[in-house]
């Protein structure tokens, strides 16, 4: 398998690429997923990568992970995701992902928003049909189902913002509660219990948290 590239430069013009894998080694698996990438800075560059405007880029080499917000595998493929963990999580707890209503309702199941009871709590919530969680998923928030409309077509949930929004039922939640950060792993600057070496004092006669 070739590839040409692009004539962008006089050392790029009529190069062509071989995929070296396909020829040397013909069985060859590929790598699974990776679940972190590599935020590559990009400021003060230009499409080729040359620096077109001094002083700006360059840092650290930092990762970022690949959330799964869709948890649609609808069969075991044995693949690894990163989801976000709602509160009361624990290690070797069982979670699951499906549309049918013989899901159980615990604590990290997602499933449709028809199948899930009123009162219930939910985060990482989807606006439309497939396209993933996009509201809900910040640090300590959670929306609250307050009705079903006839028919079993929309459902009406309740923000934290005392929002009330009219969602489609077959799009997707996950029950529970997004946790909070703890105000002692916060910086000083951030909460008055953060700073100090490892699990210190809050260093005043009672908690200050809001």
């Amino acid at each position: 398998m070739t590839k040409t590239v692009k004539p962008l430069t006089n050392s790029s013009r009529n190069t062509i690429l071989i995929d070296y894998r396909e020829k040397l080694v013909p069985n060859s698996q590929k790598s699974p997923r990776k679940l972190l990438k590599i935020i590559k800075p990009q400021s003060g560059r230009n499409n080729q990568g040359k620096i077109t405007m001094r002083h700006q880029g360059g840092s650290h080499k930092r990762f970022y992970r690949i959330i799964d917000f869709k948890r649609y595998e609808k069969d075991k493929d044995g693949s690894f995701t990163f989801i976000i963990a709602p509160e009361g999580l624990k290690v070797n707890d069982k979670i699951m992902s499906g549309s049918e209503e013989d899901v159980p309702l615990q604590i990290g199941n997602n499933l449709p928003l028809r199948y899930i009871p009123v009162n219930t709590p939910i985060h990482n919530l989807e606006l439309k049909p497939k396209k993933g969680g996009q509201i809900i998923r910040s640090a300590g928030t959670y929306a609250e189902i307050i009705g079903k409309e006839e028919g079993n077509d929309y459902v009406l949930v309740k923000l934290m913002s005392k929002e009330v929004r009219k969602v489609l039922a077959t799009c997707r939640a996950t029950i529970g509660i997004r946790p909070t950060v703890r105000g002692s792993a916060m910086n000083p600057n951030d909460h008055p219990h953060g700073g100090g070496e490892q699990k210190a004092g809050i260093g005043h006669p009672s908690p200050l948290s809001p």
